[in-house]
């Protein structure tokens, strides 16, 4: 699938936020926001989250297959589709179990990170090779 930078930047920060919700107690019992969580981190605290999250999901998001995407509309994958898409970029895990494990949680990240995807504007769309 093509996607913008705009796009992978936004579904890859939006992941990691809601990643770093997901590992801190106070975020999820509502006492901290999850923004003020963003900002208090150093830089290089932000870098490694996005770093290692962005080596799982890019390879994916851009293996998922072209489709066709209205403006104002986010793009949408079947779940065959995204699964065949981590299936292609994972890579060699040892076991059958750990290789179901991994599966499983990377299609949730990815499922979470076309979440964030902002919807399509006529200037996010992508300028396809032969349109130059």
């Amino acid at each position: 699938m093509r996607f913008t930078e705009h796009e992978m930047t936004t579904a890859l920060t939006g992941t990691a936020k809601q990643m770093l919700a997901l590992q801190r107690k106070d975020v999820r019992k509502g006492r901290v926001d999850i923004e003020e969580v963003w900002g208090e981190m150093d830089r290089y605290a932000r870098f490694k989250m996005l770093d290692g999250l962005g080596s799982q999901l890019l390879p994916v998001l851009v293996a998922l297959p072209d489709v066709e995407v209205d403006e104002g509309t986010r793009p949408t994958f079947t779940d065959q589709q995204i699964h065949a898409a981590v299936e292609e970029c994972l890579g060699e895990v040892s076991g059958r179990l750990r290789r179901k494990a991994a599966v499983t949680a990377r299609v949730a990240m990815v499922r979470m990170a076309l979440q964030h995807l902002p919807p399509r504007s006529g200037l996010d769309l992508p300028m396809r090779p032969d349109s130059q």
